[in-house]
């Protein structure tokens, strides 16, 4: 008796474990999305939703929604669908918005009723560019990826690209072949320049690393993965793609290893090198690291590999040749992943394929050079990311990729657009273009693999609208509506959509968001003087009438929705670019006098405007200097660390490295106009040596190497100093023709 009651103990104790882990996993499963809704939300505000997730075998998520007495009931097969869900809610029935500026939620206490359900034509929604962790998120701590990763979830992201301690992970596999810590440390660049490290355009530049950085970008990443993977997102990590340190012909002598050259202007010391993807050595190495990346993080799925990012493939002469070469490299590549994990996917960017060209303005990858380099590797075992349909559509005029190449060969692809080069701030992109092409290629009757679609900014936390945009697009079957769309997202932002703000809208839409440059620059970001003729040195903000005529619009607005946080972000932004512009001419007209009479006191009055803008921007959550900083200090361990990082990060925000790139990242910052542009102007021009142009280099690189930015008061009723800056200035820009 006393072993049957045992037994029937035992008995019920497993059946009920049984039956109990089932819904202890689904509330797992739950629980994610819960935390990104009270972290985002409030506890109180998420307290509206209920989260059920359902288990199916449905590849493209999908969500529904549902009133239910006091509740809103949302459904959905992921934990992103169930995120996307809860904000379309928020979006269409509450008029809210979760945005970088900040977040307009407003749930009434009588929940809009709703019954609706959305399926994504795509399986997976892309974010991020290789070179956004170098001119963003460099820097960021743990509580700023917190945040990003809660607004890929709300706006329903499931692919993003990552770092993934590339470095950390790449150093031990270099220490394991034989490299000693010198040829290692001589390898590595500066954090923020880390991108164009993993690309092989450059080695060492603004390095060594502190040896205190790996463990913390290790500790980092862990973060990073584990927030992702309870979220169901699908991360695409670095993998190894033959890029190596010089010293890897003391260790290999034998390999074959090509030096590159990059058109970034650094010295020939910080060249990089590749290995042959076909050789032993390249599957080798490549195999390692996968395992050692695994070893610290766990399997992963998605690895990226550009061996020819912008790059000529090393091919023989002889036609034929040259594409069994190229066969054979892109097996190689596949090889050392799969030679590590089998389950993998080689993710390939597919930015180079419409972009590179040789000599005679030839595509150097033609539709026969790309089938080769793809047609060893499995169709489910390659993923292309189409980076930039806006550049074929708007700026190459050529058919778009996926047309080119016969829907990518039958490999899976990611459809996707680049709305943004090095971080550049001012009001730009074509919104119709945004909302109108993406169903051509849902359409496409040879589409094959499409799997995708997303977004990949070089810089984020600008032009928000665009992203919102983009972000409903990849949840739609049919082309968006623009106008209606825009009247939402402002209503959505701004809380209210007034006749003035309508007019500002038709009016931005036939100038900044009718528009595309892909590096939009204000003059007074360029050096302070006269480039020799032929060279490209004006301003590439959109400068129109028409402009001139959105920003009076906007600010006619102010009487309704001045007590909008939103707003005021926005109208001192769209103000400090019209008078960015009235100061671009005015230093253009500046540069022409001076050559003519030496007269210079014409530059205080820019100057003033430079600073009245500067001081603008102050008010504004995401344009300052100073966080940058901030955050690049964090990671330092004592002052000369922290001295180190700051310096790397104002580097690349100016100089950069050689004289093609300077500039090139062309932030509109609190900060740095007062700090770097303005007295880089005035010092230039009040220098009356024979050096001046020596000089000015000298002070550039002795700003970065300074420590702090200069404080400064925000403006107490910033809208006031906007509009009657503006209304000065009003007329400045009246005879120019549109651009």
């Amino acid at each position: 008796m006393k072993i049957n009651v045992l037994s029937a103990i035992l008995i019920l104790t497993l059946v009920f474990i049984s039956c109990t882990q089932p819904v202890e996993k689904k509330v797992q499963k739950n629980l994610a999305a819960h935390e990104v809704l009270h972290r985002a939300l409030g506890q109180e505000k998420a307290a509206n939703f209920d989260l059920k997730f359902v288990q199916d075998s449905i590849k493209n998520d999908w969500y529904s929604l549902e009133k239910n007495d006091q509740k809103i009931i949302v459904k959905g097969n992921s934990q992103i669908a169930l995120c996307r869900g809860v904000y379309d809610y928020l979006k269409n029935q509450c008029n809210s918005i979760y945005s970088w500026s900040g977040k307009n939620i407003n749930i009434p206490s009588e929940l809009p009723y709703i019954k609706k359900k959305t399926e994504s034509p795509y399986q997976f929604r892309y974010y991020f560019n290789v070179v956004t962790h170098g001119y963003t998120t460099a820097y960021w701590d743990w509580e700023r990826w917190e945040k990003e990763i809660d607004w890929m979830a709300i706006h329903g992201i499931n692919m993003p690209l990552i770092g993934g301690a590339h470095e950390a992970i790449l150093s031990r596999v270099f220490e394991k072949i034989g490299l000693s810590k010198s040829e290692i440390d001589q390898y590595f660049s500066g954090p923020a320049h880390f991108p164009w490290n993993r690309m092989g355009n450059l080695n060492g530049w603004d390095g060594p690393l502190p040896d205190s950085y790996f463990p913390k970008q290790v500790k980092l990443t862990h973060q990073m993965l584990d927030r992702m993977r309870s979220l169901g997102m699908n991360p695409i990590i670095h993998a190894f793609a033959g890029f190596v340190p010089k010293g890897i012909k003391r260790v290999f002598p034998n390999a074959e290893v090509r030096e590159l050259g990059w058109g970034g202007g650094l010295p020939l010391k910080n060249n990089g090198f590749i290995l042959s993807p076909d050789s032993d050595l390249f599957v080798k190495i490549g195999a390692l690291y996968i395992k050692e990346w695994e070893k610290e993080f766990g399997k992963g799925e998605y690895y990226l590999a550009d061996s020819f990012n912008e790059m000529d493939a090393p091919l023989s002469e002889e036609p034929a040749k040259a594409i069994e070469e190229l066969a054979t490299y892109g097996a190689s590549v596949y090889k050392s992943i799969k030679q590590a994990n089998s389950d993998a996917t080689w993710v390939m960017q597919g930015w180079t394929f419409p972009y590179h060209k040789d000599e005679n303005g030839k595509l150097f990858w033609t539709p026969e050079r790309l089938s080769a380099l793809v047609s060893k590797v499995p169709d489910d075992k390659l993923l292309i990311l189409d980076l930039a349909n806006e550049y074929n559509h708007v700026f190459w005029k050529i058919d778009p990729s996926w047309k080119m190449y016969d829907g990518f060969f039958g490999k899976k692809w990611v459809y996707s657009f680049i709305p943004n080069m090095g971080g550049k701030i001012p009001l730009n992109g074509k919104l119709d273009v945004y909302a109108s092409i993406p169903v051509q290629a849902l359409n496409y009757k040879n589409k094959k693999n499409l799997v995708g679609f997303g977004f990949a900014p070089e810089g984020i936390e600008n032009n928000e609208i665009v992203y919102e945009l983009l972000s409903d697009v990849a949840w739609e079957k049919e082309k968006i509506e623009l106008k209606p769309w825009i009247k939402k997202y402002c209503i959505q932002r701004y809380g209210a959509f007034p006749e003035h703000m309508k007019v500002a809208f038709d009016w931005l839409n036939k100038s900044a968001f009718g528009s595309f440059t892909d590096h939009p620059m204000h003059r007074y970001q360029f050096r302070p003087y006269k480039k020799p003729e032929g060279v490209e040195d004006h301003a590439t903000v959109h400068k129109s009438i028409e402009f001139g005529k959105a920003v009076e619009a906007f600010l006619k607005c102010i009487p309704e929705l001045k007590n909008n946080d939103l707003y005021l972000a926005d109208a001192i932004e769209i103000t400090v670019q019209y008078l960015g512009l009235v100061a671009d001419q005015k230093l253009i007209q500046f540069l022409d006098n001076i050559e003519e009479n030496h007269q210079k006191q014409e530059l205080d009055e820019i100057i003033q405007l430079l600073l009245i803008m500067d001081r603008l921007l102050a008010s504004h959550p995401n344009r300052s200097l100073q966080e940058w900083v901030n955050f690049a200090r964090t990671w330092g361990d004592n002052d000369i660390e922290k001295n180190y990082y700051e310096s790397n990060a104002k580097r690349l925000l100016t100089t950069w490295g050689g004289d093609p790139v300077n500039d090139y990242s062309g932030r509109v910052w609190s900060g740095l106009i007062r700090d770097y542009y303005v007295p880089r102007w005035v010092n230039y021009h009040r220098d009356d040596t024979t050096n001046k142009k020596q000089n000015m280099r000298k002070w550039e690189e002795q700003w970065i190497m300074n420590q702090g930015v200069s404080k400064i008061e925000p403006y107490q009723v910033p809208l006031t100093i906007a509009l009657d800056t503006y209304t000065k200035y009003k007329n400045a820009l009246s005879n120019i023709e549109q651009k």
